[in-house]
């Protein structure tokens, strides 16, 4: 079987009007959704897919640098390619991790060939169901948090997760609104990327401990980066205060620094995305050593429906004590809660993923197991420039955010 064609389309689903969130220290514009559906074809008619990164930079390097360099091959085994790849171009690593990403559609492609899901490909799966966590949650009053974690609750998600950048007191107010509108049994995650990128308002350490001591009497199942990523001295010296469970990761740059959060015990929950922070081999990679380190993985995911199932076919190789959690964003519909809609991350499957009972029970048919509709190609064109854009009021600044959402963009 020889690689014919590779191919990355980007997509977007623009805003009737832009979408204005402020919070403690500013506000956020949010003008469309990107994604990207990456799709490679064989010389016998197959077609593997993948999810990508929705920027213009990431669709460059796979029509410039991987296209090229995959056109032509056998492909018999991604892993073999993959080797190749990083002993050229991929000794680049941000196009390594694009082609990871990439990898994703060679491994749908292997596995329609053989007739073997992709998570046979990737060691063998241990289980058929992975636990899924409604994530949604950004910058709205307490009350509308709280009733927002109780319709997620109802449609069946073990737990909820929140984005809170209303100051102090409000952000604990929050949790505890929550805690009361939604009950015991759900569990509650906290994502407090926003707490220190606030400018002059920035939670410093100090409050960072009282909010997490405030927020750890509602029972929270963990806070996620609290303070700068890059702070790992920072994270040790909140994790050995034993308030919360702390989560990180889906910042983290690259291999050593994952290894450092790990080996050091930084944080309880690890995580990662697999489209923007090298795919499955990193995944495989990071969860021997999450296991033998005693600690958990939960897999950062805010993409489409095409993203989710792709990280629940590595997942699902490992057992729960290990990979815990995949995200799932919960958009709204006019039958659905949840935040701003995004038909687009639905509508690129031609049927609904199978969730039951707040579990992903992933599919054992050949691939990654879901059918692509193509028609979301025409249906949702490329419109250039950031999705999103952040206005910090003191000191002024204004920067906007394009692809992953950790890289910062020129606001134009």
């Amino acid at each position: 079987m020889k690689i014919q064609s590779v191919q990355a389309h980007l997509l977007s689903y623009p805003f009737p009007e832009p979408i204005r969130l402020s919070y403690y220290g500013g506000e956020r514009t949010i003008f469309k959704r990107d994604a990207m559906l990456i799709r490679v074809e064989a010389d016998n008619g197959l077609i593997g897919y993948a999810p990508g990164q929705g920027s213009q930079k990431a669709h460059a390097a796979i029509r410039d640098v991987i296209a090229p360099f995959l056109e032509g091959r056998c492909l018999a085994d991604p892993d073999a390619l993959r080797v190749q790849f990083l002993q050229g171009p991929g000794q680049d690593p941000a196009l390594a991790r694009t082609y990871c990403a990439v990898e994703v559609a060679l491994y749908d492609l292997v596995g329609k060939a053989h007739g073997l899901a992709v998570s046979e490909l990737l060691g063998g799966r241990v289980r058929d169901r992975i636990k899924l966590y409604g994530s949604a949650g950004m910058y709205m009053a307490p009350e509308k948090y709280a009733e927002e974690a109780a319709a997620v609750g109802a449609l069946g998600f073990p737990a909820y997760k929140m984005r809170p950048a209303l100051g102090p007191d409000d952000d604990v107010k929050t949790v505890r609104l929550m805690r009361e509108a939604a009950g015991a049994d759900l569990d509650l995650m906290v994502d407090a990327h926003t707490w220190w990128r606030m400018g002059d308002r920035s939670y410093s350490p100090e409050t960072v401990e009282r909010v997490a001591r405030g927020m750890a009497e509602y029972d929270i199942a963990w806070l996620e980066e609290p303070l700068p990523p890059d702070d790992h001295d920072a994270y040790r010296r909140m994790k050995a205060l034993n308030i919360v469970p702390l989560a990180g990761g889906e910042h983290e740059p690259g291999e050593a620094g994952y290894l450092d959060l790990i080996y050091t015990q930084a944080v309880d929950y690890v995580q990662m995305d697999i489209v923007c922070q090298g795919g499955y081999p990193t995944a495989r990679r990071l969860f021997a050593e999450i296991g033998r380190e005693g600690l958990r993985f939960a897999f950062h995911s805010w993409g489409t429906d095409l993203e989710v199932i792709a990280a629940a076919q590595v997942g699902v190789c490992w057992p729960e004590n290990v990979v815990e959690w995949l995200e799932y964003p919960c958009h709204s519909t006019p039958s659905r809660a949840g935040m701003y809609p995004w038909p687009l991350a639905g509508e690129i499957l031609k049927e609904p993923l199978p969730i039951d009972r707040g579990d992903l029970v992933v599919p054992r048919l050949p691939g990654l197991g879901v059918e692509v509709d193509e028609r979301v190609i025409e249906r949702y064109p490329w419109i250039p420039g950031p999705w999103s854009c952040f206005s910090i009021f003191s000191p002024h600044e204004t920067w906007a955010v394009t692809g992953d959402h950790s890289v910062k963009a020129e606001v134009s």
